[in-house]
């Protein structure tokens, strides 16, 4: 249905790491080189066994505290290793078949970064001075002796002046290197809601030339998410809207909110807004309190994950969260980021597995249409649907079972997740907290 987004992405399961934090870096910027990222070369099983095919991470390259204040876009930070280290590990990816997303912080750097470091010594004789919005009539809180912008009131983090030619063509060139050096076959763009719709549009025209299939995935809170999402700017962006929907939905016994969410997103009807955009859909992420914490009921956790795999959208896993990890934003964002020695595996982390195994078998979970068949306060059976496949999910919050009348279209049904048949006939009963993606018979 989206002509424009690689079939690759449309398919994908992405596993996100917040690398700073799951390698154990000190929170500053030490200088000390340590080949900390090598960590993450145990990882590439279990990442494999879950049924992710996408790494995403998040900074990795040289800054003053967590990768969003970048030093320098050429280098990785010194706290996970050299360049080597993870061109190593892309390899390793690569040959498990795994695919690499990194993080393109382009909207901002940090106070350490050289041209701002050159800004600050040179004053107006700076030649970079054009690289970011300053003025010298003013001062900042640091007192550097000029005033500059910084990203929403955050003046550790610098604001780059994307008008400015020089600042554009040394962030295509490091994006140029990142693909050399280690094949990346796309980014994710911080704050791309930030980001002037001619700079994407740029950037995708740069991309685009440098490698094909390559993807761009926008980082969007909210607003018309096809601003950024479209033919000359990001193939995908954050589904931030339904991801409220996916926790509160649970939490508030009110499956017509998300319903509502998706309906207005993907729905059959002719005004619905993101037909066919492949949006990153999630339960967590390294800004947000993890899932495990966030829902009240712990028995909420299967039914979730489970509506995430079978809504329309790319469902991303943010590492620790598959096998039920806790932490809350409110606690600072260490508790989210944590350092982790090696993956574990439990029943949560089996059933992930066999959601993605059965989304990846099913075309119609990847791209199919989206419509509602059955929407209750704890109950909701949806459709997805391409010319050859037709597919139910059936989600059931409740501790009680439930049974749900309506018309198949047919008599039976394989569930993709258990392999086991289902007979439509007196009407279909979905056990407590339970989910099942039935592929219809034709």
């Amino acid at each position: 249905m989206s002509h424009y987004c690689p079939a690759w992405f449309q398919q994908a399961v992405l596993y996100q790491i917040y690398p700073l934090g799951l390698c154990g870096a000190p929170a500053e910027n030490d200088g000390v080189t340590v080949h900390r990222i090598r960590r993450l070369e145990g990882w590439i099983d279990h990442i494999k066994a879950l049924g992710a095919d996408t790494v995403l991470f998040n900074p990795l390259f040289q800054s003053d505290r967590h990768g969003y204040d970048t030093r320098d876009y050429f280098t990785l930070d010194c706290r996970l290793g050299t360049n080597q280290d993870f061109q190593d590990l892309c390899r390793a990816l690569h040959a498990a078949g795994l695919r690499v997303m990194l993080d393109g912080v382009f909207h901002h750097v940090g106070r350490g970064f050289w041209a701002f470091r050159d800004v600050q010594e040179n004053k107006w004789d700076s030649p970079y001075r054009d690289w970011f919005h300053l003025s010298f009539e003013g001062n900042s809180n640091y007192n550097d002796g000029f005033w500059y912008e910084g990203w929403e009131g955050h003046y550790e983090l610098v604001k780059l002046n994307l008008q400015c030619e020089a600042v554009v063509e040394h962030q295509f060139a490091a994006i140029r290197r990142w693909v050399e050096e280690f094949d990346i076959d796309g980014l994710r763009l911080d704050v791309a809601y930030c980001l002037d719709p001619a700079y994407l549009r740029r950037l995708r025209s740069f991309t685009d030339s440098l490698k094909p299939e390559f993807v761009l995935m926008g980082e969007t809170l909210h607003g018309d998410y096809n601003r950024w999402c479209n033919h000359e700017a990001c193939h995908s962006v954050t589904n931030y809207e339904c991801y409220k929907g996916l926790w509160s939905s649970f939490n508030d016994g009110n499956l017509f909110e998300i319903g509502h969410s998706l309906s207005r997103q993907f729905g059959p009807e002719p005004w619905t807004v993101y037909k066919g955009l492949p949006l990153l859909s999630f339960l967590d992420n390294h800004d947000v309190d993890r899932i495990a914490s966030r829902l009240r009921d712990p028995d909420h956790l299967r039914p979730a994950w489970g509506l995430l795999f079978g809504m329309p959208g790319v469902p991303a896993v943010y590492y620790g969260s598959e096998w039920g990890i806790q932490g809350l934003k409110s606690q600072g964002d260490a508790a989210l980021r944590p350092a982790l020695e090696r993956p574990e595996e439990n029943s949560l982390t089996t059933w992930i597995a066999a959601l993605a195994r059965a989304r990846r078998s099913s075309a119609a979970l990847c791209r199919g249409s989206f419509r509602p068949v059955v929407l209750t306060n704890l109950q909701f059976i949806f459709e997805r649907k391409t010319p050859e496949e037709r597919i139910l999910v059936a989600i059931n919050a409740d501790h009680s079972p439930y049974t749900a009348h309506f018309d198949a279209g047919c008599g039976q049904a394989v569930d993709l997740i258990s392999g086991q048949l289902h007979d439509f006939g007196g009407g279909s009963v979905l056990p407590p907290c339970s989910v099942a993606f039935w592929k219809m018979e034709r």
